[in-house]
């Protein structure tokens, strides 16, 4: 079996998987490391002594090698999410589509690394390996936009999450603006901004998240502080539809919506 694991002496065995891929693809830790970025010494560590690198590198060398990072290190993506959450992670990967309302930060499915990474860090709460841990599970949840036959996403936001800093660093939300405007225009993600100038809407009550599954099953998932809750029962999910087709009605037209993230994009620059 190919392995990557902790040895009995806390040392780290050799990564076959990475090194079987590179031998697939011609690479060797030189050319590797030159195409990625890093030194060819880092490079060599990853083979020799099963090191992981950062999650950007480990996507990066997937790239390359025309593989899934998961395959290659799979202890970061292994589950680590709380058990709250697991029954909707797995809601939302089955799901066919989903319908989205976020009054304060762009939805997880269509954030960017570096975005996600400043959302998990502020104040402290986490340790860095908790962060990053997240931040690779979250990546790997993203998959859904990129199946055979990928997810249908609607996403309703407002106005002031484009204009909110994330981060310490404005460059994270111009490639986070970037990004969101480069995925809306896909056919199969549709993202909608409810203008800042729109008056108090039934929507700002909370964030909340409709998902409908191949078999044409339901449930939507709410998030506070503490943790989320998943709902099935059918007068909650009847009155979380009302309220998206609120929400809706105040968000502006999808090609409005784009022109309006470019347009705040510029002002991060």
């Amino acid at each position: 079996m190919l392995r990557n694991v902790t040895g009995r002496g806390g040392g780290r065995e050799m990564n076959e998987v990475l090194r079987l891929a590179m031998a697939n693809k011609g690479e060797t830790a030189e050319s590797l490391a030159g195409k990625v970025g890093v030194d060819p010494k880092t490079a060599g560590r990853w083979i020799a002594d099963g090191r992981v690198p950062h999650p950007r590198t480990r996507v990066a060398v997937a790239t390359v090698l025309g593989r899934q990072a998961e395959e290659l290190w799979p202890e970061p993506f292994r589950r680590r999410d709380l058990p709250w959450f697991r029954e909707w992670a797995d809601l939302e990967q089955k799901a066919s589509s989903l319908r989205s309302y976020q009054p304060l930060l762009v939805p997880g499915l269509l954030q960017t690394e570096a975005y996600a990474r400043g959302v998990l860090a502020t104040g402290g709460l986490m340790s860095p390996t908790e962060v990053e841990e997240i931040v690779a599970g979250r990546m790997a949840r993203q998959r859904v936009l990129e199946r055979e036959s990928p997810l249908q996403l609607v996403a309703v936001i407002d106005e002031v999450v484009l204009r909110r800093q994330v981060g310490g660093d404005r460059a994270v939300m111009v490639g986070q603006l970037g990004h969101l405007a480069e995925l809306s225009e896909r056919e199969h993600v549709q993202v909608r901004v409810i203008p800042a100038e729109n008056p108090w809407h039934t929507g700002l009550a909370g964030p909340f998240v409709l998902a409908r599954t191949p078999d044409g099953g339901e449930a939507a998932y709410l998030d506070n502080q503490l943790r989320g809750q998943v709902v099935t029962e059918r007068a909650d999910l009847a009155s979380l539809s009302a309220r998206w087709e609120s929400v809706t009605g105040e968000a502006l037209p999808r090609r409005q919506s784009i022109e309006l993230i470019r347009e705040v994009a510029t002002t991060w620059r």
